[in-house]
């Protein structure tokens, strides 16, 4: 009898032996079923052993090996120990967090053939002329045909209406469909731009390591550092490897994908990310754990992705607080990144116009290794110029100042796209009586329900609670409500009311909730469709708009008096993303900032585009105050309805860790920057130490003591390297 160690999706951190018949087949990184309690769970072996600590007799057997499911590779559950010991996390609950739902589950898993698509006997002696010249999609599929199969990813990579286009080819007996193995196509580089002399060196530098290094790729906006991945990748696809690009946000993966299918034809891409249906994820999961995919192009969870031939990790935008796992297991998908790079012994590369301040201090120490991109890849174009409009001395409508209003109006006159950004979404941010001076609260929150006058509805941007609008005060009776600041619908609002003929798009999480909304918006903005932009930080970063070359920022100064120290590193990053939307392609851009504060050291460095200069500012002040990335933080945030028992709970926690001394520095129990959501108190305990093993030292004979604390009526969490206090 073989015993195996098991790994299951518990909060528990240990593994789980059971038994299995000495001739059955088993490896690490195997998935299997087991009986655990009265329920069936699906796990992964981590080991085998030849005796255990229970009696032979109450180890109970494996159910199913589910052998059509290859093993994890040896590097992956490498992987997996080391996010669990790192982030403190039960090993079980880390690696079946990498895994596809579906692979979760216990339910058959059944595999799809790799069907490819030719022309039928009647297809082959069809002249192409007999297709309609309105029907284009259907002319471009049977031409590609003629030439030969194309698999459905191919069909999709022609068009976003191939499929449909292709069911038609199908009803009419054109085409067939067949199962076969699908053979790579020439991995040839299309229409490759010629590359500026920076963008050749980075491509030379980081393409002749075959070894771990990583680099941060800091290039300003527009400066082509996705043609540097495109490159990175013909080369890496020519020694037959695979590449891992994480990007922040599920947004921007069509436009990557759609880019790099049509300049690396016949590479076999797949996407990783939430917005994917459990059986699209799975198949995409298979096809890189086969490594038949060659780029594997995904959000932060794609760092898990199994890749047999990894040679190369990217991470776009590595700034992006969104690579940072908020619940669960509290990764930062850029640092697992290096981490993996480092356990393979391959490349990566960290790419942003704004690195964060830990990124540029690794690079400055010689820990990273720097490459620069300093001028915009389109020879004709510039830097945006960014002006600050003092709103202590100008008139407003709306929040819209008469200047801005200028610049938008030239704009329409020379047929030039607008952007008004605004972090905000909904139509002001409070709504408050101006007799007693109530005001718009959650009751489940600290928070303000938001007003949403399209639907007339009072919204809660945490916990989700809405109501209707009230009719006259709660409090007081009064009728007159007044809505108190701005948002985009009220700024979406204010342009159609001020430029009646000009045609005006709104672009937040509230207008791009539908599936497929967001690829329609983006070919509205391509297509000229659009005249102003009105949008949050969906439109900030990674976007290419050729004819948009105004931006108006609004309300910006709330980031500069925040109790989060690295509010300003976030507000320099987000301006310097948006301002890079204008001007892309060759026309002047310009950028307008809408401050109290226009002489303020952020907006000088923005108006100068001089990031290196904000960095050592702030590099000299976290020194001074002792925060990150000279310390390493860990926080323990624990909730409960009863207000008393949670800090109870973590007064007790602290006690036990001053007991142990140590080189760490305990700070005391503080309330969230926000104290109550969904209808609980929240609050926190930061300990930080200058020495990362020192920490770790430390939390490893903490943990334990603050398990055995009475936690009854609350939930606790640790969060390493936190970004979000």
């Amino acid at each position: 009898m073989t015993i195996v160690r098991v790994a299951l999706d518990v909060p528990l951190s240990k593994l789980f032996d059971y038994s299995l018949d000495n001739g059955t087949d088993i490896v690490p990184g195997q998935l299997v079923w087991v009986p655990f309690g009265r329920r069936i769970m699906a796990g992964v072996v981590m080991e085998s052993v030849t005796d255990s600590v229970f009696p032979v007799e109450r180890i109970k057997p494996v159910l199913k090996v589910v052998d059509n499911i290859p093993p994890m590779p040896a590097d992956l559950l490498g992987l997996f120990r080391f996010c669990s010991e790192y982030y403190h996390y039960p090993l079980g609950a880390t690696v079946l967090s990498g895994l596809p739902a579906r692979l979760r589950s216990c339910h058959k898993v059944v595999l799809k053939d790799s069907v490819r698509y030719m022309l039928s006997d009647s297809g082959r002696n069809l002249d192409i002329n007999f297709l309609p010249k309105r029907s284009a999609v259907q002319r471009r599929i049977f031409a590609a045909l003629q030439l030969g199969t194309l698999s459905h990813v191919q069909v999709r990579a022609l068009s976003s209406r191939g499929p449909s286009a292709l069911k038609s080819l199908q009803d009419a007996g054109w085409v067939k469909s067949c199962v076969m193995p699908e053979i790579p196509g020439p991995h040839i580089l299309k229409n490759a731009h010629a590359l500026t002399l920076e963008q050749q060196q980075a491509v030379d530098v980081v393409n002749a390591v075959q070894c771990f290094e990583c680099f941060l790729l800091h290039g300003i906006t527009g400066s082509g550092k996705t043609e540097i991945y495109v490159h990175l990748m013909h080369h890496i696809v020519q020694r037959n490897g695979q590449v891992l690009l994480l990007v922040p946000e599920i947004n921007l993966t069509p436009q990557l994908e759609s880019y790099f299918r049509v300049r690396l034809p016949g590479v076999e891409l797949v996407t990783l990310h939430s917005g994917l249906s459990e059986g699209e994820r799975l198949q995409n999961w298979l096809r890189a754990q086969s490594g038949q995919a060659r780029i594997i192009l995904g959000t932060r969870l794609a760092v898990f992705a199994p890749a047999p031939k990894l040679a190369l990790l990217i991470v776009d935008e590595e700034q992006d607080a969104s690579f940072k796992q908020q619940d669960g297991l509290r990764y930062s998908a850029r640092d697992v990144a290096v981490f993996r790079a480092s356990q393979c012994g391959v490349p990566v590369v960290l790419g942003s116009a704004t690195p964060s301040l830990e990124s540029y201090y690794n690079a400055q120490t010689g820990r990273y290794r720097m490459l620069r991109l300093t001028r915009r890849a389109v020879a004709q174009a510039q830097l945006p110029i960014i002006h600050c409009i003092d709103t202590g001395k100008t008139v407003f409508r709306h929040g819209l100042s008469e200047p801005l209003l200028d610049a938008v109006a030239e704009r329409l006159q020379r047929r030039e796209q607008s952007l008004i950004f605004i972090n905000r979404r909904g139509y002001a941010p409070v709504l408050m009586c101006g007799a007693c001076g109530w005001l718009s609260g959650c009751s489940s929150c600290a928070g303000k329900l938001v007003l949403h006058l399209k639907d007339r509805r009072l919204r809660c941007h945490h916990c989700g609670y809405h109501e209707r609008v009230p009719q006259a005060c709660p409090s007081c009776g009064n009728a007159d409500l007044l809505p108190v600041g701005i948002g985009t619908q009220r700024v979406e609002s204010a342009l159609q009311d001020h430029f009646p003929d000009a045609r005006i798009l709104r672009v937040d999480r509230d207008s791009t909730r539908n599936k497929g909304t967001w690829q329609a918006i983006r070919q509205q903005i391509h297509q000229d469709a659009v005249d102003i932009l009105v949008g949050t930080q969906m439109l900030a970063k990674g976007h290419d708009f050729p004819n948009l070359t105004l931006v108006g920022v609004l309300s910006p100064d709330s980031a500069l008096y925040s109790s989060d120290f690295r509010a300003s590193e976030k507000l320099f990053a987000q301006l310097s993303q948006v301002a890079g939307r204008a001007g892309r392609s060759g026309k002047p851009g310009e950028v307008l900032l809408q401050t109290a504060f226009p002489d303020h050291l952020l907006f000088s460095a923005l108006r100068d585009h001089d990031y290196d200069a904000w960095a050592k500012n702030l590099l000299v002040e976290r020194q001074y105050a002792g925060f990150p990335p000279f310390v390493y933080q860990a926080l323990l945030r624990a909730e409960a309805k009863q207000e008393t028992c949670l800090y109870t709970f973590l007064q007790h926690a602290r006690d036990a860790g001053i007991k142990l001394a140590g080189l760490v520095e305990i700070y005391g129990v503080v309330p969230a920057a926000m104290p109550r959501r969904s209808s609980h108190f929240i609050a926190q305990l930061l300990v930080q130490s200058e020495a990362r093993k020192s920490l770790q030292h430390f939390l490893r004979e903490w943990l334990p003591l603050v398990h055995a604390l009475p936690a009854r009526n609350l939930r606790w969490s640790l969060d390493i390297d936190p970004i979000d206090f």
